[in-house]
């Protein structure tokens, strides 16, 4: 088995795609697209992440075809993956591509090609991780995630933020993420009456799967009554960091 000359029209872009401008490169070059589900198409609009990978190949006399998978990860933890045969098996010689969403229906499309059964010469595993659905605890939304990262860490004023590794796989690996308030309310101790607090968490999902989390406290307890804002780790460290403010000003 050889590999084919043409490979430009599956190679990955020169630079990084997102899930969206890989799909619609993916049913740009397909010929029957326009034959895929709404539904499935729909789902796709959420995705967070996709890989690509060489299922199956046969090359003979000068024909070819391959089979790829493409994967998306989506943002409650489920995966779609459609299936893209690519072949020169027409009556000019020029690459075909169609896409698939069924196994069957990819199967009945090889079997019409001068080359015998899509039986893998050899398969690759998908390398998207794509965790069960049950295992994610927050909704994600993809929304430039590292970047939300980054502006979380820059206004932390306490001087023990999260260390430059957790920061580092953050901004380099966060596809997806999700506020929410973890409690909030008046705090009244010390001599500084009115004090207020909030804490939030700031869930992020990985390219791996994996959910971390950072969690920032909102408070008051300044010796001015300013607003200050404090990042942390764990949300233990963050609500007892917020206890010692408290008793610092009692």
């Amino acid at each position: 088995m050889s590999v084919p000359y043409e490979t430009a029209a599956y190679e990955p872009a020169e630079s990084p795609e997102s899930p969206e401008e890989h799909l619609a490169r993916l049913l740009g070059r397909a010929l029957n697209s326009f034959d895929l589900p709404d539904e499935t198409i729909g789902r796709l609009d959420c995705a967070l992440a996709y890989d690509s990978s060489l299922h199956s190949a046969h090359h003979s006399a000068g024909l070819h075809r391959e089979t790829y998978r493409h994967t998306w990860l989506l943002a409650d933890g489920s995966a779609v993956t459609l299936s893209e045969l690519v072949h020169n098996t027409g009556p000019d010689g020029h690459l075909e591509h169609e896409v698939y969403v069924d196994e069957e229906e990819l199967r009945a499309a090889t079997s019409r090609l001068p080359l015998p059964p899509d039986t893998p010469d050899f398969e690759l595993p998908v390398l998207v991780q794509s965790p069960p659905v049950s295992e994610l605890r927050h909704a994600y939304v993809p929304d430039d995630s590292a970047d939300h990262a980054r502006r979380l860490l820059r206004r932390a004023e306490n001087p023990d933020p999260p260390d430059s590794d957790l920061a580092a796989l953050l901004l380099r690996s966060a596809l997806a993420h999700e506020i929410t308030q973890a409690f909030g309310r008046p705090f009244r101790a010390g001599r500084q009456a009115g004090l207020s607090y909030a804490l939030y968490e700031h869930a992020f999902l990985l390219r791996d799967g994996r959910e971390v989390s950072l969690w920032e406290v909102e408070h008051t307890a300044t010796p001015d009554g300013r607003h200050m804002c404090e990042v942390y780790a764990s949300e233990e460290a963050a609500r007892e960091a917020m206890e010692r403010r408290a008793a610092a000003l009692g």
